[in-house]
């Protein structure tokens, strides 16, 4: 007569964790040409640049855009 067989045991995989520090919300205030204005929170962004060119590319034509690393 066999054993019973024993349940097999989950194995565990290596993760290779990187620890990356996280990006920066920054917060950008839009005025179009037309006088109306708006606020953006962009959070996908690198750099203050970064976050100027996804603006630009988002909205399009603007007469100023003021943006500034939110806390």
């Amino acid at each position: 007569m066999q054993a019973q067989r024993q349940p097999a045991k989950a194995r565990r995989t290596r993760q290779t964790h990187v620890n990356r520090a996280p990006r920066p919300d920054y917060i950008a205030a839009v005025r179009y040409a037309e006088g109306h204005s708006e606020i953006f929170h962009i959070r996908n962004a690198d750099n203050l640049e970064d976050a100027r060119k996804m603006v630009i590319s988002e909205v399009g034509k603007v007469r100023s855009i003021m943006i500034a690393l939110r806390h």
